[in-house]
């Protein structure tokens, strides 16, 4: 008869294997939010992004005409005044948010996937695709931005089409850049031989074991890409290369602004004051971010 000594107890059932990178993705939310450069450019976004998705509840028309009230300084109707047709400012500050976050944001996404694949393959190929696709990029990296902006209005025209088009071509190669140096440092790490000697593909080396050991770092530069590429739209719609009026832009905000700065300096705040808020918003996240993931930095506080 065996005693209750003898009878072997059950091992506890193991955590989720989860619980760990969740517990971590909490913790560095935690330390990111209690950064005071993560919270106010947390703050700076959210504020940016609800007046962009809030400019419907506004109740003037960003393109309407009202030359009688031109030039209207701020009240409680005209937030931040009229400007030369007289048109209500703060409405098209916020609709003009909807244009900056959209390009912003969906060109550097496009830029990102569409660098990072490329130097997927460049830093994993063959040693001759390497050098003809770090030619390529080298080339597509010394063409100026105002240039290539011409070209492509002279072709298809000013429009939010040409302003996407521009800032990919333009910002993907340095996402290629980085993630081809990433990749050569890893590609002979001896987790990835172990990967060939089970004979795992190259595809599944490539999307399951390279690009997540690469893709932070790129993430966080992407987040401090986005400011420059609204100042990039903004830009493009100062000089009449980007959106066409009346669409509200704040590029065209701080063209008429400075056009009749004489006449009133409120449609100049209201097309510079955004532009700086979300400057900083997205910039300061880019530092705290850094500062939370990079192991070398924030990582270890």
């Amino acid at each position: 008869m065996t005693s209750p000594a003898d009878i072997p107890t059950p091992e506890p059932a193991p955590e989720p294997a989860t619980a760990a990178p969740v517990a971590r993705r909490k913790g560095s939310f935690a330390r990111l939010v209690s950064d005071p450069l993560g919270a106010l450019g947390l703050f700076l976004i959210a504020l940016t992004v609800a007046g962009a998705l809030l400019a419907g509840l506004s109740p003037h028309d960003p393109v309407a005409l009202n030359p009688i009230n031109r030039f209207l300084p701020p009240s409680t109707d005209n937030w931040l005044g009229t400007d030369n047709l007289g048109r209500d400012l703060f409405t098209r500050v916020l609709y003009g948010a909807r244009i900056a976050l959209t390009v912003s944001i969906g060109a550097t996404a496009i830029a990102m996937i569409t660098g990072v694949a490329a130097g997927l393959i460049a830093g994993y190929g063959p040693r001759w695709l390497d050098n003809v696709m770090l030619l390529l990029f080298d080339a597509m990296k010394s063409i100026p931005t105002v240039m290539l902006a011409l070209l492509l209005v002279t072709v298809t025209g000013p429009s939010v089409y040409a302003v996407l088009l521009v800032v990919v071509l333009v910002n993907a190669p340095a996402y290629a850049r980085m993630a081809r140096t990433q990749t050569l440092a890893i590609r002979r790490a001896e987790f990835i031989d172990a990967e060939h000697a089970l004979g795992a593909s190259q595809a599944r080396i490539m999307l399951r074991h390279v690009l997540p050991n690469i893709i932070g770092p790129i993430l966080i530069v992407g987040a401090m890409d986005i400011p420059v590429v609204v100042g990039i739209e903004a830009g493009l719609s100062f000089l009449g290369l980007g959106v066409r009026p009346p669409t509200p832009s704040w590029g065209s905000i701080l063209f008429d602004g400075f056009s009749y700065i004489r006449d009133s300096a409120w449609p100049v705040i209201a097309g510079g004051l955004p532009i700086v808020i979300t400057t900083l918003g997205f910039t300061f996240l880019g530092e705290a971010l850094r500062d939370t993931f990079d192991p070398k930095l924030g990582g270890q506080k």
